[in-house]
C-alpha cells in the first residue's frame, strides 16, 4: 500500500489522505445526526464540525482568555446564531470533543434540576481538574459527589455562620492596613488577601495570615495554580501541550501548608474530635468536622482545597466589584452608611440579625451579583444522551454522552431582553458621578448599569439569575459568603463617610479565570467623616 502511495507521487498522496480525512469527518458527522436525532433532537446553531474549523474557536478562546477578553469573546459566539437556536452554539470537533455554548435560562435550569441526573462534572473534567481538586464537591458525580456534600454541610449551617467573630477579627485587621484618610489603595488586593486568612482560619483553625504577609508563597502558588487550571480547561483536547511545571509545583506547595493542619487534626482520637464538635466550641474547625466522619487525609485534602478555592475568591471578588461600583456611587454609599449607623451605630459589631435586617445592603450584594457572577463560566459533561429544551415552537436540542456544555452566568445575566422592556430599551444619561437612576422611564435603571434600588421594584424571573448555581449542586456556602461580605462592608461604612474611584474607569475589564474579577484591581480613596468617628 505505502508502495502504491508513492508511486502515485506527493501531490496525489496528499490528496488522497485529505479525502479520506475528509470522509471521515463527514462519516462523523452523519453519525452524530443520526444519534441526535435517535433521542428526538437537532443541533444547536453550528459554528464548527471539524478539528479544521473548530480548533480555531479553542484557540481564540485561550488568546482572548490569556488578554482577559473572554467575556466579549464568547458574547460574540452567539452574534453566529440562526434565529431558530439564538442563544445556544455548537462547535463540534472530530472524535469525543463536541462543546455546546449556552446562554440560555432553560438550558441551566434543565441542567441544574430537571435533567440534574443525566449532566454532571464528567470523566473529563475529573480528569483535568484532579490534580489541584482530587475527588471533591467540585469534581465528582454521583454517591461520591453526594458523600463529598454531606461532609461539608454541616460546617455551613446556620448556628456555625451567626459566629461572627473570625469574620470581625480579619476585618478589623484589613481596617488596620489601610492608609490615611484620601489616600490610595487597591481594596482588591487587600480583600483577597482578607479573605483568604478568613478560609483558612475557619477551615484549619490556622490563618495564612496574607494581611500581615503577603509575600506568603501559598498566595503567590494559589493564583499560579488557578491561572493554569483555567487555560487547561479551555484548551481540554490539547491540554496536553501545555507546559504544567509551575502548576505542579503550586500544588505541592498549597499540600506542604495543609498536611501538617491534616496530620494534627488526625492526631485526635474520635472522642477528641467528639468534644470538640459541641455546638458551643468556638474551637471546632472544618477540619475537624470532616475528620469526624473520614480518616482518609486525601479525602480530607480534597476536601479543603475545594472550600479554599470557593470561600476564598468567589467572596473577594465580589466585595471587589461592590467597592468598584460604589466608588462612582455617592448616593448609593450614603445611603448605606445612613442605614448602618441607624441599625448598628458607629462602633458596635454587627449582630447577624443586624446584618440580614440591612435590606438595602442585600440589594446592593444581589446587583453586584446580577452584573458580576463570580464564576462567569461553568460546565457540565452530559452523562448519558440527552436533550435540552428547544425554543417555544422548536425542537429540543439533542446532546450526546460525553458532550460539554459550557453555560454563561455572565452573559446571561446581561442579556437586555431578559429584562423589562422599557429598562432594554432605556437610553441612560449619566448625571453627575455615575447616577445609575433614568428619571425618563419611571426610575427604571439600564440594565447595564449598577442600579441597587432595581431590587426595590423587581424580582427576577426564575433562573435569569443564578449567582450561585441552583437545584441539588446549590452553593452550600451562599450564606457563609452572604454574611462575610456584608460584615465588611458594615466595617468599613462605619468608619468611613465617602470614598472615590483612583484607577481608569473606563480602562477597567473583566479578568476572567476561574473566578471574574476587576482586572485592573479596585484602587480607591476612603475618607473619614469630619467628626472623627471611627470603628
Amino acid at each position: 500500500m505505502l508502495q502504491l502511495l508513492v508511486s502515485f507521487g506527493p501531490l496525489y498522496t496528499t490528496a488522497l489522505i485529505l479525502g479520506c480525512l475528509m470522509g471521515l469527518f463527514v462519516c462523523n458527522r452523519l453519525y452524530v445526526d443520526y444519534r441526535i436525532r435517535k433521542v428526538g433532537g437537532v443541533r444547536a446553531s453550528v459554528l464548527a464540525t471539524n478539528p479544521f474549523t473548530g480548533l480555531q474557536f479553542l484557540m481564540r478562546a485561550a488568546y482572548w482568555q490569556t488578554r482577559d477578553k473572554l467575556d466579549y469573546y464568547y458574547r460574540s459566539l452567539f452574534n453566529w446564531a440562526s434565529p431558530e437556536c439564538p442563544n445556544c452554539v455548537e462547535i463540534a470537533i472530530f472524535g469525543r470533543a463536541r462543546f455546546l455554548m449556552t446562554q440560555e435560562p432553560e438550558h441551566i435550569k434543565t441542567i441544574l434540576t430537571g435533567k440534574f441526573r443525566e449532566y454532571g462534572k464528567g470523566e473529563r473534567f475529573h480528569e483535568i481538574w484532579s490534580p489541584f481538586l482530587g475527588d471533591s464537591i467540585f469534581t465528582t458525580d454521583g454517591q461520591q459527589w453526594s458523600d463529598s456534600r454531606a461532609l461539608i454541610r454541616p460546617m455551613f449551617v446556620k448556628d456555625r455562620v451567626r459566629d461572627l467573630e473570625i469574620f470581625d477579627r480579619w476585618t478589623m485587621t484589613l481596617i488596620e492596613k489601610l492608609p490615611a484618610s484620601g489616600q490610595t489603595v487597591d481594596m482588591m488586593d487587600l480583600f483577597y488577601r482578607m479573605t483568604l486568612d478568613v478560609t483558612t482560619d475557619f477551615l484549619l483553625g490556622g490563618s495564612v495570615n496574607s494581611l500581615n504577609n503577603p509575600k506568603h508563597e501559598f498566595v503567590a502558588a494559589f493564583q499560579e495554580v488557578q491561572r493554569i487550571q483555567m487555560l487547561l480547561t479551555i484548551l481540554a483536547p490539547l491540554r496536553s501541550i501545555i507546559p504544567t511545571y509551575r502548576y505542579k509545583r503550586g500544588i505541592r506547595i498549597l499540600e506542604r501548608f495543609v498536611s501538617p493542619f491534616i496530620a494534627r487534626t488526625l492526631s485526635l482520637s474520635p472522642s477528641e474530635l467528639d468534644k470538640l464538635s459541641q455546638s458551643d466550641n468556638k474551637d471546632l474547625t472544618f477540619l475537624h468536622q470532616i475528620a469526624r466522619t473520614t480518616r482518609d487525609p486525601k479525602i480530607i485534602r480534597d476536601q479543603l482545597m475545594a472550600v479554599l478555592i470557593a470561600g476564598r475568591d468567589t467572596t473577594a471578588a465580589t466585595l471587589s466589584w461592590t467597592v468598584y461600583e460604589l466608588a462612582r456611587q455617592p448616593r448609593v454609599w450614603a445611603r448605606l452608611r445612613a442605614d448602618v449607623l441607624n441599625t448598628v451605630g458607629r462602633h458596635n459589631p454587627p449582630t447577624y440579625e443586624d446584618l440580614k435586617g440591612l435590606t438595602f445592603l442585600t440589594h446592593t450584594l444581589n446587583e453586584t451579583l446580577r452584573m458580576y457572577p463570580a464564576v462567569p463560566y461553568n460546565l457540565r459533561a452530559a452523562l448519558q444522551d440527552t436533550t435540552l429544551p428547544g425554543r417555544e415552537g422548536q425542537p429540543d436540542i439533542g446532546v450526546l454522552k460525553g458532550d460539554i456544555v459550557v453555560y454563561s452566568t455572565l452573559a446571561m445575566q446581561r442579556r437586555r431582553d431578559l429584562y423589562p422592556e422599557e429598562w432594554a430599551t432605556a437610553k441612560m444619561e449619566e448625571k453627575g458621578r455615575g447616577l445609575a437612576v433614568d428619571e425618563e422611564v419611571g426610575g427604571l435603571a439600564d440594565p447595564g448599569v449598577f442600579c441597587p434600588e432595581r431590587w426595590e421594584r423587581w424580582t427576577p424571573k426564575a433562573w435569569t439569575y443564578v449567582p450561585f448555581n441552583g437545584g441539588p449542586r446549590i452553593c452550600v456556602g451562599q450564606n457563609f459568603a452572604m454574611t462575610e461580605m456584608a460584615f465588611t462592608l458594615v466595617r468599613l461604612l462605619q468608619k468611613y463617610e465617602r470614598l472615590e474611584y483612583r484607577g481608569d474607569w473606563h480602562g477597567q475589564f473583566h479578568k476572567a479565570e476561574i473566578v471574574g474579577a476587576p482586572g485592573h484591581g479596585v484602587p480607591v480613596a476612603f475618607f473619614e467623616a469630619e467628626n472623627g468617628s471611627a470603628v
